[in-house]
C-alpha cells in the first residue's frame, strides 16, 4: 500500500498542497484529476522522492519515501516516475532505449521483450531510428516503454499522453493501463484528459485549492459530482434551480446539469437564446443564455443560429439522482 499521511507543501511560501491524506492499494489505479495548477505534478513528485517534505509522511508498505535530503539519488527503487520531459538518450536508437535495463546476460529474452515493448507502443517499424529524429509524441511513447522495461512496483504518471497524437491515444491507453493491470503494478496518473479517468482508473481523486476534495470511482464522480468544478472536469456542464427545469417543483435547489443531459422542445420547458453553436462530429455544443442571464450548454443535433429561442427539459429520473446525492451530501 502507498500511504499519504497529512502532507502539505509550498513553494516559496505559496501553498500547493495541505493536509493530503491518499491510501491506494497494491496493483490499484489511481487517477489523480484537477485543474492546472493545482498540485498534481507536485504531488507526484513528492511521491517519488523527488523534493523533500515540508510536513507529512509517504510510505510504500513500511518504507518511508524520503527526498534528496536523505538520498544522493532522489527517487525510489520500486517506483518508475514519468513526466513529461523525457529523459531518453537522443543518441542511440529507440530498441536500445527501451531495452537500456533489460539484463544482457539473456540476450534472447532482452529481444523478446523489447519486441512486445515496440509493439505495444506501436514502433516497431521505427526499431533502429535514433530517438533524436523522432517527433515529440513519438519520444513520449519510448519513454512508456522504457519505464515499462524495467517493471517497476509503483509507476507515476504525468499527462502520460499529452504529446500523443489523437489518433494514437485511444489504442495506446489499452494497451499501456491492461498492460499495467494484468502485471498488477500501482500505478497513479496525473491528467486532465477524462479519456485517461473514465475507461481506466480504479478510483479518482480531485485536487482543487491545495486539497482533496473529492475521491470515488470515477463513474460515481461523473454521474453525481459533488460540485460543478468536478463535473466541469469531466464535461460541459451548467447548475440551475429545480423550479426552472419544472416548474410545479417548490424547491430552489440547485442542480449541476452536463449539455448532454439536456433535451430540446420547441415550445415547452426552460427557455434559452442560442448566442454560439460549436460542431463537434455527432452533435452542436450550444453555448445560450437563460433568462436570468446565466450561460447554458446544451447539445443539439442540429445547428441553431445565433438568436433562436430553444425550450430545454431535463428528465425526471436526472432529476431526481441529482436531488438524492445531494441530499446525500448533507
Amino acid at each position: 500500500m502507498l500511504r499519504v499521511e497529512n502532507l502539505s507543501f509550498s513553494y516559496d511560501k505559496l501553498p500547493v498542497l495541505a493536509s493530503i491524506d491518499l491510501r491506494i492499494q497494491r496493483g490499484e489505479h489511481v487517477a489523480i484529476i484537477g485543474e492546472s495548477g493545482c498540485g498534481k505534478s507536485t504531488l507526484l513528485k513528492l511521491m517519488y522522492g523527488l523534493m523533500d517534505l515540508e510536513q507529512g509522511e509517504i510510505f510504500w508498505e513500511d518504507e518511508p519515501i524520503l527526498g534528496p535530503a536523505f538520498n544522493l539519488v532522489p527517487g525510489m527503487p520500486f517506483m518508475k516516475y514519468l513526466s513529461q520531459d523525457f529523459d531518453l538518450m537522443p543518441f542511440i536508437s529507440v530498441a536500445e532505449n527501451i531495452s537500456q535495463y533489460l539484463s544482457v546476460f539473456y540476450p534472447d529474452e532482452l529481444k523478446e521483450r523489447t519486441q512486445e515493448l515496440l509493439e505495444m507502443i506501436e514502433l516497431t517499424a521505427f526499431a533502429d531510428k535514433k530517438v533524436k529524429t523522432l517527433s515529440g509524441g513519438q519520444q513520449q511513447r519510448v519513454a512508456l516503454a522504457r519505464v515499462l522495461a524495467q517493471k517497476p512496483e509503483v509507476l507515476l504518471l504525468d499527462e502520460p499522453f499529452s504529446h500523443i497524437d489523437n489518433f494514437l491515444k485511444n489504442s495506446l491507453r489499452r494497451n499501456i493501463f491492461n498492460y499495467l493491470k494484468e502485471h498488477r503494478i500501482t500505478t497513479i496518473v496525473a491528467t486532465h484528459d477524462v479519456n485517461d479517468v473514465l475507461p481506466f482508473a480504479d478510483r479518482a481523486v480531485v485536487l482543487r485549492d491545495n486539497k482533496i476534495i473529492a475521491r470515488a470511482r470515477p463513474m460515481e464522480l461523473y454521474k453525481n459530482p459533488k460540485s460543478l468544478y468536478v463535473a466541469s472536469l469531466f464535461g460541459e456542464a451548467s447548475m440551475i434551480s429545480i423550479d426552472v427545469l419544472k416548474t410545479y417543483a417548490n424547491t430552489k435547489r440547485k442542480i449541476i446539469v452536463y449539455a448532454h443531459e439536456f433535451r430540446v422542445s420547441p415550445s415547452s420547458g426552460f427557455h434559452v437564446t442560442v448566442e454560439k453553436a460549436y460542431p463537434m462530429g455527432s452533435h452542436y455544443l450550444t453555448e445560450s443564455k437563460s433568462d436570468g442571464n446565466e450561460t447554458i450548454y446544451f447539445n443539439a443535433d442540429k445547428l441553431y443560429p445565433k438568436g433562436k429561442e430553444v425550450f430545454l427539459n431535463v428528465a425526471i429520473e436526472t432529476i431526481n439522482q441529482r436531488i438524492q446525492e445531494a441530499a446525500s451530501n448533507l
